[in-house]
């Protein structure tokens, strides 16, 4: 039931901890009610399109939250326009299943990014709002840790950051071991996560690390839900 005066917002949602932060900074504001996360998944591997994350363990997030998930399929290989296409459709459905006043982003400082959105956006009439924007990412980083998040890295660029780094815990010891280039949250791409806990969560999404493997200039570690 959606609460009177206050803005529906819609949270594009990747599975990592930029997404679960500003998933947390939305839960504090007594203005906004969040109705619905929304996230893109490659069709033929049933994982996350960038994350490399299981389907199910994104699934297990929404509930962890407490909110509902429209996940969108991408074809694979995915040409720009079949993802256009498919994005289109995605918040077309979305749309009216929410009926959203606000599509909320957890982008960073990456002007084009955020252009890119905006312009994206524009044709659907909702409000785009980004609450972590423009946070000093050191700071960030700290304060997500010392505020409880807690996350793995499921895909890392071995040409920015040492590949034994992979499936590492996202804490104090990990920001220690990044090189001096790499930014704090990764907002360059150099790293992605997934959080499995925090206090967006009702409870924690526990998993196990698993494989590790290199593809396409990329590696990933797998993470698998563990189940009491």
């Amino acid at each position: 039931m959606s609460r009177p005066g206050k803005t529906r917002v819609l949270l594009s949602w990747s599975s990592g901890k930029d997404s679960a932060w500003t998933l947390y900074q939305l839960q504090r504001d007594p203005t906004v009610e969040v109705v619905g996360l929304l996230t893109t998944y490659n069709q033929a591997f049933d994982r996350s399109a960038i994350h490399g994350v299981r389907l199910s363990l994104v699934r297990a997030q929404a509930d962890a939250a407490g909110l509902p998930l429209l996940a969108i399929p991408l074809p694979w290989p995915c040409s720009n326009e079949q993802y256009e296409q498919a994005m289109r459709t995605g918040l077309e459905e979305a749309i009216q299943q929410f009926s959203p006043d606000a599509i909320a982003f957890g982008d960073l400082f990456l002007e084009d990014i955020r252009a890119y959105r905006e312009s994206r956006m524009a044709q659907t009439g909702l409000e785009v709002l980004f609450p972590i924007w423009a946070t000093p990412t050191d700071q960030l980083a700290r304060a997500m840790v010392d505020g409880g998040l807690q996350a793995r890295v499921t895909c890392l660029d071995p040409g920015r950051m040492p590949q034994s780094l992979a499936g590492s815990a996202f804490n104090l010891d990990f920001l220690t071991k990044l090189p001096a280039a790499v930014d704090p949250c990764g907002e360059n791409g150099e790293f992605h996560s997934f959080a499995w806990n925090g206090p967006m969560f009702k409870w924690p999404i526990r998993v196990e690390v698993g494989e590790t493997v290199t593809r396409e200039g990329f590696v990933y570690t797998d993470l698998t839900e563990v189940v009491a």
